[in-house]
C-alpha cells in the first residue's frame, strides 16, 4: 500500500493547498473548505498508479489526476444539495454551512477548474482527455438522473438499477485509468479497453458495497448518515432485491415504510426486513460477482503480473472497506 499511500498524500496536499481567488468568498470559501475536509483521493490515485502500471512514473499523471478528483467532489457538492444531506466525511455539507444557491455556484465553478487543470497536459494528449473527460461527465449526468427519476418510480428493475450506477459511479473509476494509460502513452487499444473495464467492474462491486454499508456500516466510520438511501427511498439492489424476494404480506409493509414512516423508524423496520430476507447476502454475492470480472480484466492486460500488484492491492482494499 507503500505506493497507494504515497500517491493519495501527494493529491490530498496538492488540493488543499490549491489556490483559488480570493474573491468573491461566498464563491471559493467553499471550495476551500470542501477540499480540505479530505476524502479517501482514491479516484486520482487509480489515475497514478494506471500511469505507473504502464511503465511511466505515476507523478506524470498528476494534472490528470487532480482534474478527476475536483470533477469528483464536484458531483459530491451537487449530489448532497439533490439528496439534502447534512453531512460529507463527518462535516457539514456545503449547502448547509452556506445555501444551495452558494453551493451550486461552487460545484460548477470546480468542474471548469478541472478542465483547466486537465488542460495543463501534454498537447498532443489533449485532445483524448478531453474526450474522455465530456464523454464521463455526460454519462454521470445521465446516471444521476436516472438516480433521481428512480426515487419515484414503482417499477425499476435490478438490470435498470446496474446501468444506473456504472453510469453514476463506476465510468468516472474507469475514466481516471483510461487518462493514466493515455498519460503513459498507450496505444494498445485492447490493454486501454482493459483497462477502462477494470475501473468499471470495480466501480460496480463498489458501489453495491456502497449500498452495503449505506445501511450496515458504523455511524461512527461511515462520515455520513446511516440509512440515508432508506430515507431518501433510494432504489438500491438492496430495496429491489427485498421487492423480488417478499411476499406480498412483506411488499405491502415495505410500502407503507416506504410512503409513510420517516426517521429512525423507518429505517430500523427496513433493516429487519432486509435481515430476514437476506439481502445484504445477495448483495455481497453480485459484488463478489464484478469484482471477479475486475480480476479478468487486470489478467488480460499486456504488463508484467509485478507491475499489477498495486492496482490489486487497492482494489482489494475497496472491496473489504467498512467507511
Amino acid at each position: 500500500m507503500q505506493q497507494i499511500l504515497k500517491y493519495q498524500e501527494i493529491i490530498d496536499d496538492r488540493l488543499r493547498n490549491y489556490i483559488f481567488p480570493d474573491k468573491p468568498s461566498n464563491l471559493y470559501d467553499p471550495l476551500r473548505y470542501f477540499l480540505k475536509i479530505g476524502g479517501k483521493r482514491t479516484r486520482p490515485a487509480l489515475t497514478m498508479l494506471s500511469c505507473s502500471l504502464f511503465g511511466e512514473p505515476g507523478i506524470k499523471a498528476l494534472n490528470a489526476a487532480l482534474a478527476i478528483e475536483m470533477f469528483h467532489n464536484f458531483t459530491l457538492i451537487h449530489d448532497d444539495i439533490m439528496d439534502d444531506a447534512p453531512l460529507r466525511r463527518g462535516q457539514q455539507t456545503v449547502h448547509e454551512k452556506w445555501n444551495s444557491d452558494i453551493a451550486i455556484l461552487s460545484g460548477d465553478t470546480l468542474f471548469t477548474e478541472a478542465i483547466n487543470v486537465l488542460a495543463q497536459n501534454d498537447a498532443k494528449d489533449l485532445p483524448k482527455l478531453i474526450a474522455i473527460y465530456t464523454k464521463t461527465s455526460r454519462e454521470v449526468c445521465e446516471g444521476q438522473q436516472m438516480d433521481m427519476d428512480y426515487e419515484s418510480s414503482s417499477t425499476v428493475t435490478i438490470p435498470e438499477y446496474i446501468e444506473m450506477i456504472r453510469l453514476k459511479t463506476s465510468v468516472l473509476l474507469g475514466a481516471a485509468l483510461e487518462m493514466g494509460a493515455i498519460v503513459a502513452g498507450v496505444e494498445n487499444k485492447q490493454d486501454i479497453q482493459n483497462i477502462y473495464d477494470f475501473g468499471v467492474n470495480i466501480g460496480l462491486a463498489f458501489q453495491i458495497q456502497d449500498d452495503i454499508l449505506d445501511l450496515y456500516a458504523e455511524s461512527s466510520k461511515f462520515g455520513k448518515q446511516v440509512g440515508g438511501d432508506i430515507l431518501a427511498n433510494k432504489k438500491t439492489f438492496l430495496l429491489l432485491k427485498a421487492f423480488e424476494l417478499a411476499d406480498e404480506t412483506i411488499k405491502k409493509e415495505m410500502n407503507i415504510l416506504l410512503d409513510n414512516a420517516s426517521g429512525d423508524e423507518k429505517v430500523i423496520k427496513m433493516k429487519q426486513i432486509f435481515d430476514q430476507l437476506k439481502v445484504r447476502e445477495e448483495a455481497e454475492l453480485l459484488k463478489t460477482f464484478y469484482y471477479k470480472k475486475a480480476l479478468k480484466n487486470m489478467e488480460d492486460i499486456s504488463v508484467s503480473s509485478e507491475s499489477k500488484h498495486s492496482l490489486l492491492e487497492l482494489a482489494e482494499s475497496l472491496m473489504t472497506r467498512e467507511f
